[in-house]
């Protein structure tokens, strides 16, 4: 018998390809090797497998090889689905379904047989991996709901949160601050008496936080510098953690409370730090001269590029009515944080999550990393299916391979940023999987079946938070018993009553 390997399927297709070919019929195929239609319509239709001695015969009379006929892979792309789609019926998933068998006919165009094997794909995905459709535990819907309810708040406002500037604004007043320049250490010390806790930097801050306030003895313990990747982390350590208490939160009981909470110390953060009216004054004197950049708000302000990012995404359309996006990924094109107000097209999961799932190749937030210097910002417009937009990406130096960090907006808005005139161009056509998802069919043709590639893990959560509970802790992903053996050690005993 042939290989067990061999899907008769597959092989069928090969036949009948390789028959055509030669133009022979199977009447005439059948004289040649001594074998009657029937039973070589039965073998081209899958129905049989051939003998060996027969697969030598028909190479033969075919002018091919025998491992011409027993390769793996579809001579062809309609072939490759209509085995696809007959092995999908097969399934006992859609079998339970109890639909009538679908023959490819003719009448069936490859742009429907592309959607249904596709769909019952994903199907079978999400059976083998509840969690990848936010099907698996409570705390993975939950962080997925709550991150996907964030993104259409953010949205509708235009990422600018009015109440939170107020509250960056009265704490800067209160310390005397009047700007323009940046906010400087000073200033965060005095902004911590203010909240009526001082800081202290240590070595020893258990490795699954940021900070740690003691609230009996009205400590606030960061790390020190050269644990933080440097003084722009350090200083947004420090805000982070004082707008938890400029903007009164408790302890979160779910996690909307939890990611809204993230979100809204993250922006009091930015809007202390680069204060709105300095940021607004720079960005209108960049308009007048068409060269807006987050470049010139990390340097003014001493901040992170991704906080600038943020920043100009808190102000540019609420100030100016200019749409953007924003977009973090990382070196894999998997992103991970994302805003748009322009209608650029996320890739997203069933249930919208966007969290972990590829950018498209052509996508400037990749292409950076392919330039020939990936460490300047990569400007790029790309053409989709939504639209032309055009991006400047900058990825992150602290480590060996940073992520990317790209801001972007509508062609027609581009004229306003630095770097509008670059000449770079892309097409994406995604979601088609042709676009860049599925592999060229020549190197399908030559691989599929003889390769075996060992995936690497990648580290990331889903959506910044531990999704293996369904009971929703207030201080998700931090070890308790590491921060409580920390401050019996910092209090010197003065935490017990």
């Amino acid at each position: 018998m042939a290989p067990e390997t061999l899907d008769p399927l597959v092989f069928g297709h090969r036949l009948r390809h390789f028959r055509r070919l030669t133009g022979l019929t199977l009447e005439a195929l059948g004289q040649t090797v001594g074998r009657p239609p029937s039973y070589l319509s039965q073998l081209e239709n899958g129905h049989r497998e051939p003998r060996l001695s027969t697969v030598n015969q028909l190479a033969g009379a075919l002018g091919c090889r025998p491992a011409d006929l027993l390769a793996a892979t579809a001579p062809n792309r309609r072939a490759e689905l209509e085995v696809a789609l007959a092995h999908m019926q097969d399934d006992p998933r859609y079998q339970a379904l109890r639909l009538a068998y679908l023959r490819p006919s003719a009448r069936l165009d490859d742009v429907v047989l592309e959607h249904l094997v596709a769909l019952f794909e994903r199907v079978r995905e999400l059976s083998l991996h509840p969690s990848a459709g936010g099907l698996g535990e409570a705390g993975e819907r939950g962080a997925r709901a709550a991150n996907s309810a964030m993104r259409d708040e953010m949205r509708k406002r235009d990422n600018y949160f009015e109440e939170i500037e107020r509250a960056a604004s009265q704490a800067l007043a209160s310390i005397g601050y009047g700007g323009p320049g940046a906010v400087s250490e000073r200033h965060l010390t005095d902004l911590a008496a203010y909240f009526g806790f001082t800081i202290a930097r240590v070595q020893d801050l258990p490795a699954s936080t940021r900070s740690i306030s003691d609230l009996r003895h009205r400590v606030i313990y960061v790390p020190q510098r050269n644990l933080t990747g440097g003084m722009r982390t350090a200083r947004s350590v420090i805000a982070q953690t004082l707008g938890r208490f400029a903007l009164g939160h408790r302890d979160p009981a779910d996690f909307e409370a939890y990611v809204r909470q993230r979100v809204e110390a993250n922006y009091f953060a930015g809007a202390l730090l680069a204060p709105e009216r300095a940021v607004v004054r720079m960005l209108a004197d960049a308009k007048a001269r068409e060269d807006i950049s987050v470049e010139d708000l990390n340097e003014s302000f001493y901040i992170s590029y991704e906080m600038a990012a943020h920043r100009l995404t808190n102000l540019i359309t609420r100030h100016f009515d200019i749409p953007v996006h924003f977009t973090r990924s990382d070196p894999d094109g998997l992103l991970w944080k994302a805003y748009e107000n322009d209608g650029v097209l996320f890739p997203s999961d069933t249930d919208g999550t966007i969290e972990g799932q590829p950018l498209c190749r052509w996508w400037s937030s990749r292409q950076a990393f392919e330039s020939e210097d990936s460490y300047s910002l990569h400007y790029q417009y790309t053409e989709t299916v939504a639209g032309t937009y055009w991006c400047a990406t900058h990825l992150g130096v602290e480590q060996d391979r940073g992520d990317a960090v790209t801001v972007g907006t509508l062609s027609s808005a581009a004229h306003w940023f630095r770097g509008s005139d670059t000449s770079r161009q892309s097409v994406s056509r995604c979601p088609d999987p042709s676009c860049c998802r599925r592999p060229a069919t020549e190197a399908v043709r030559q691989w599929e079946g003889v390769a075996w590639p060992s995936a690497r893990d990648h580290s990331h959560f889903v959506s910044g938070l531990p999704t293996d509970t369904v009971v929703f802790s207030p201080h998700p992903g931090v070890d308790l018993t590491d921060v409580y053996s920390f401050l019996d050690r910092h209090s010197g005993g003065l935490g017990t009553t």
